[in-house]
């Protein structure tokens, strides 16, 4: 924690707070130890509170399919679904760095990803993240070449491995395959990069090593951010994570002020007098119905 402000550095803090954030702003956080905050949000009116929030970057992450879109795996989502999404969070956001994910098989050759990239740019994305290891480096490199920023993500990758998660890294040969990709990932030109269940030791031999951020997702403290499901931080899936912490339970408030309202519906207390609209008595007076 800092202290000891001078009154200047307090104007420049003031300041980053309220200005759009950008690639850099993220990588000038990882330069100067300053941890970077990411959330995944799918819609306009949660978009909007994590920007409202002060949160450094959105993410409108293939979860979508099976938090929001109620399909059985993220691999069901199609570009379409997250060019939609990614619209709508688009509009909620003032400040926010915003990036979205290439749903499944959406970036298996450079032209694919390129396409389907400049999809989700014209959507307001400012990047896109790709999941996948060492294999992914050229489709990064084409990426960037053509200007396009480019999060990267290893560890856990739902559309490569599936629904059933794992740790990675806690082997020293998956260990190495896990620096490997890193490094060749950043080497090829992405911007920063997402650790999903990783052991803590090796994100934190990542992220010592990179000169771009590292975003942790179940993968310890010593990653250079981290990132989390909006649904999970409100305590909305009605599941509980190790990765993850429900700072409210939503889902219990939601559910009682449902049940609240049918039960208002049901015993006429709802709509009430102030919910109503009247005509004048004397217009009404008037009214002749046959």
């Amino acid at each position: 924690m800092r202290t000891g402000f001078s009154e200047s550095a307090y104007r420049v803090e003031v300041f980053l707070a309220i200005m759009k954030r950008k690639l850099d702003y993220l990588q000038a956080k990882k330069r100067n130890l300053d941890p970077i905050t990411m959330i995944t949000a799918y819609d306009f009116p949660m978009a909007r509170l994590a920007d409202e929030a002060g949160i450094d970057a959105v993410l409108v992450g293939d979860s979508v399919g099976t938090n929001v879109l109620g399909y059985a795996s993220e691999r069901e989502v199609t570009v379409a679904d997250m060019v939609h999404h990614t619209a709508a969070a688009a509009r909620g956001i003032k400040n926010a760095f915003l990036l979205a994910d290439l749903p499944f098989q959406s970036a298996e050759s450079p032209s694919d990803a390129e396409i389907n990239a400049r999809c989700l740019l014209g959507a307001g994305a400012e990047a896109v993240k790709i999941e996948g290891g060492a294999e992914k480096g050229e489709i990064i490199a084409c990426l960037a070449n053509k200007g396009i920023s480019v999060c990267a993500h290893i560890g856990y990758n739902p559309q490569l491995h599936g629904m059933k998660p794992r740790v990675f890294g806690a082997t020293v040969d998956e260990a190495r395959l896990l620096v490997a990709s890193a490094r060749k990932l950043e080497a090829a030109g992405a911007g920063l990069i997402v650790l999903e269940k990783v052991c803590e030791e090796v994100a934190g031999i990542i992220s010592q090593m990179l000169r771009i951020p590292t975003i942790g997702i179940g993968s310890g403290r010593l990653c250079d951010g981290q990132v989390l499901v909006m649904h999970d931080v409100l305590g909305m899936s009605g599941k509980t994570f190790r990765h993850a912490r429900s700072f409210i339970n939503l889902r219990e408030l939601t559910l009682g002020a449902i049940k609240a309202y049918r039960s208002a519906v049901e015993t006429r207390g709802f709509p009430g007098e102030k919910n109503v609209h009247h005509m004048n008595p004397e217009v009404f007076a008037r009214l002749q119905i046959s």
